[in-house]
């Protein structure tokens, strides 16, 4: 079988860009946000809407500025 153990020392690598690392770091951290922040809002646009005793196109209009308040008050919060 081939042995694939590196043969040289621990501290010796690829050279690391840290930058790209950490640009990357911050994309993953807004998309966890903003996509969790997302996913509220769209359960309380649910909520109101599946659940609310109002009809049609009212209850429609309201879930949805509802939603979008959560999601603009989370927005601005998360900034």
């Amino acid at each position: 079988m081939a042995d694939n153990s590196p043969s040289g020392p621990v501290e010796v690598g690829a050279a690391m860009d840290y930058r790209e690392h950490e640009q990357t770091y911050s994309g993953f951290l807004a998309l966890a946000k903003y996509g969790t922040l997302f996913c509220v809002a769209l359960l309380v646009f649910m909520a109101f809407f599946f659940f609310a005793t109002s009809g049609g196109f009212v209850n429609l209009l309201f879930s949805l500025v509802l939603g979008g308040v959560v999601f603009v008050a989370g927005a601005i919060a998360l900034r």
